[in-house]
């Protein structure tokens, strides 16, 4: 009987846009409109943040949990999390914005991040801060 292999999952692509902490979120913007531009369907968008909630996020769940997560359950549009929001599920496309967070903290966010990119993770923050957080040299 042969054996099978385990599957694997490819590592998702990882590109970064240069932005400094206090300008991810509108990189993180840019990059979503760049995205559902050139074809990309919105709900395979996930946007996560490492420090202050994105706008809409803070909007929606000034409703409420149970309305904000039914969007995400939902998913058929872009959807905005904390990086640690432990519900939030995996999508196609990760962007994350590293708006802030120690640097204790940021390894943990973008394997976080990382993980839940199925095809592609858009870092938007600091290049040579990100470089040293994935281990590359700078």
């Amino acid at each position: 009987m042969p054996q099978q292999r385990p599957a694997t999952r490819e590592a998702a692509q990882i590109q970064l846009i240069p932005a400094p902490a206090d300008g991810a979120l509108d990189a993180a913007e840019e990059a979503v409109d760049l995205l559902l531009d050139t074809g990309r369907v919105p709900g395979e968008i996930l946007v996560l943040t490492t420090g202050e909630q994105h706008p809409w996020a803070v909007h929606e769940l000034s409703f409420g949990e149970a309305s904000y997560w039914a969007q995400h359950d939902a998913g058929d549009d872009v959807f905005y999390a904390d990086i640690a929001a432990p519900r939030a599920a995996g999508r196609p496309v990760v962007v994350v914005a590293l708006n802030g967070g120690s640097d204790d903290t940021l390894p943990r966010a973008l394997a976080t991040a990382l993980a839940r990119a199925g095809l592609l993770l858009i870092v938007c923050g600091e290049p040579a801060r990100v470089n040293s957080l994935l281990g590359a040299s700078a």
